[in-house]
């Protein structure tokens, strides 16, 4: 079994570089933290490439990791690799899906417009894995999918149902053309309370950006614009908090 203790190895370099989205992507892979993730990472068969792991860690773990590739790595280096305040002393280094989207032009879907929050982001596609969902979309200027912090959020909901990256202009079109019926949400005169329609098994939903919300451009492109009243005094609600109430409503 491979030990590394030294900062300067250039396997530690080269880790260190799936910290950044630019780094992730040269190397097609990204960085999952903690024996949650790990495990969820190794029940949807996800291609891990190694487990990093310290030697205390070690000696305790009931892992079922296999013929996986272990590298034992000192305490410094882990921490480095880390990004939360106390690491539980493992990492994995996992390899994108290869997988292009599918579209069955049926089932239920989200689309992300700008949505940079990685919090927000990570809590909607956890959400959308709950209430069944088949499918998330994250359009141009959303944060990127194996940031950490949306890792986190989503706790391993990307192992469950497809996430891609899409240029919704494009693809709401193609989306309509098939009869599925999209859904943008803005506040103004012309949308509809969402409590109007019904459950249903085939739908598109889109939210936008924490502070503009869906962009015009987007709008103009769904057959209908919903919206959630407000009863109290609050201007808005959270994005996470909107898409999760709309994401059950049409759970039929």
């Amino acid at each position: 079994m491979e030990k590394i203790a030294s900062m300067k190895n250039q396997k530690v370099k080269q880790w260190k570089k799936l910290q950044t989205t630019k780094g992730r992507k040269e190397a097609g892979a990204y960085l999952i933290e903690g024996t949650h993730l790990l495990k969820e990472a190794i029940k949807a068969n996800a291609s891990i490439q190694e487990v990093l792991m310290t030697e205390a860690f070690h000696q305790q773990s009931d892992l079922p990791l296999g013929e996986r590739d272990i590298i034992i790595v000192s305490q410094e280096i882990l921490a480095s690799l880390a990004q939360t305040e106390t690491p539980q002393g493992v990492v994995a280094i996992v390899q994108f899906p290869e997988a292009a989207p599918i579209l069955d032009y049926k089932g239920k879907y989200i689309l992300l417009d700008q949505v940079q929050d990685p919090g927000n982001v990570g809590t909607i596609i956890r959400t959308a894995d709950a209430a069944g969902y088949s499918g998330v979309f994250l359009g141009e200027g959303s944060v990127d999918l194996y940031n950490d912090k949306v890792l986190r959020s989503m706790q391993g909901s990307h192992f469950h149902l497809p996430v891609h990256r899409a240029a919704l202009q494009e693809l709401i079109p193609e989306m309509k053309s098939k009869g599925m019926p999209v859904y943008g949400t803005e506040l103004n005169e012309a949308a509809v309370d969402y409590r109007t329609l019904p459950p249903t098994d085939t739908v598109v939903l889109v939210m936008g950006n924490e502070g503009n919300g869906v962009s015009e451009k987007i709008l103009a492109l769904t057959d209908q614009n919903l919206y959630i009243p407000i009863f109290g005094e609050a201007e808005s609600l959270n994005v996470a908090v909107a898409a999760g109430i709309l994401l059950y409503h049409f759970v039929g």
